[in-house]
């Protein structure tokens, strides 16, 4: 049996990191392997590894790396699947990793996850391949629903358990509470203009606007339906909430955000959809990649470089190409600068 994922390592004491995603994806069921290459100690190994991976079918690579961490993007350079990095604390506690795999140049992204996150390297990669496998979305969805569930039931086996004089752990006690649905606002659906595009665009404030035009002008060179909303979910949370509900046919989110990257967390509570996250920098030249970045587990967003919507759009084409061949020459042109962009 040809595996669905391959995991490399760059070295073996990543191996802990590498347990948190192969925990994931034998829950899953999606056949995986295994191996250990560096980028820049054995570099012909990971070229072979991946070169040869990607004929024999491997659908999604996973990245896992510390220090300067240039496997992920090393692995990018010999596949046209969608690559995932798991930057490793080893040393400033990750963030050297982290910046090495995110800040990729256009058009060879990384769909970066949070440092030491094997975990959420998983489900990103399920999500991946769940666009293409309704099997395995439902498995997604179910794994998510045992992440909820442990929050809720910590109310019981912590906050009933907590004894002080003024806690009243009666109030509201939340395993009698009933959880409403969020009433869509029929107004806002109504304002969709491509109900049933593929990628849905949401960004959070009309300043990061040119960001999501970068995006969109890849994803119309790769003939792929998108749509673009301007929404805030702090300050219109229900018309944030009813346009993810509207774009139910939306395969992948991007979300696009500067102030606290509130766009790609409030999209990832919403949808089982894969969700890559643009962090810009705002008015103060501040910029979002760490909130954007560091999900916690169950919940990961697909982080790629600062302001770099074009990279967003691309890993949407590898995607998609997994299983569309057509998308796949469309991007090796893009990635040949063969296409004037």
């Amino acid at each position: 049996m040809t595996p669905k994922i391959m995991i490399i390592l760059g070295s073996g004491s990543d191996i802990a990191i590498a347990e948190k995603a192969m925990d994931v994806l034998d829950k899953l069921e999606i056949p995986y392997s295994l191996k250990i290459a560096s980028a820049h100690r054995t570099p012909n190994l990971v070229r072979e590894i991946v070169s040869q991976g990607t004929d024999a079918g491997i659908e999604v690579f996973i990245g896992i790396a510390g220090l300067a961490a240039h496997l992920p993007g090393v692995i990018a350079a010999y596949t046209p699947r969608p690559v995932i990095g798991v930057p490793v604390d080893v040393k400033t506690g990750g963030r050297d990793a982290l910046e090495s795999i995110v800040q990729m140049p256009y058009p060879s992204p990384i769909s970066t996850v949070g440092i030491d996150r094997g975990d959420n390297a998983a489900i990103l990669a399920a999500q991946f391949i769940g666009i293409h496998d309704e099997e395995i979305r439902q498995k997604v969805i179910e794994l998510r629903k045992e992440y909820a569930k442990k929050v809720y039931d910590s109310n019981e086996s912590i906050v009933q358990n907590i004894d002080r004089p003024f806690i009243q752990n009666e109030f509201l006690r939340v395993k009698d509470l009933i959880i409403n649905d969020v009433k869509v606002d029929e107004e806002a659906i109504g304002s969709c203009k491509n109900k049933d595009a593929e990628v849905a665009i949401i960004v959070g404030r009309q300043t990061d606007l040119p960001t999501a035009k970068k995006a969109a002008a890849i994803l119309e060179r790769l003939k792929i339906s998108h749509d673009i909303k301007v929404v805030c979910p702090i300050r219109s949370n229900k018309k944030f909430t009813s346009y993810v509900k509207c774009m139910k046919n939306a395969k992948v989110f991007i979300g696009i955000s500067s102030n606290s990257s509130q766009v790609t967390g409030g999209i990832v509570g919403l949808t089982d959809r894969p969700v890559i996250g643009v962090p810009c920098t705002n008015e103060n030249s501040d910029d979002y990649m760490l909130t954007t970045v560091n999900m916690p587990p169950g919940v990961p967003v697909s982080t790629v470089g600062i302001n770099n919507g074009k990279n967003a759009a691309v890993i949407v084409g590898e995607i998609f190409a997994i299983d569309n061949p057509n998308i796949t020459e469309l991007l090796d042109k893009l990635k040949d600068k063969k296409i004037n962009l």
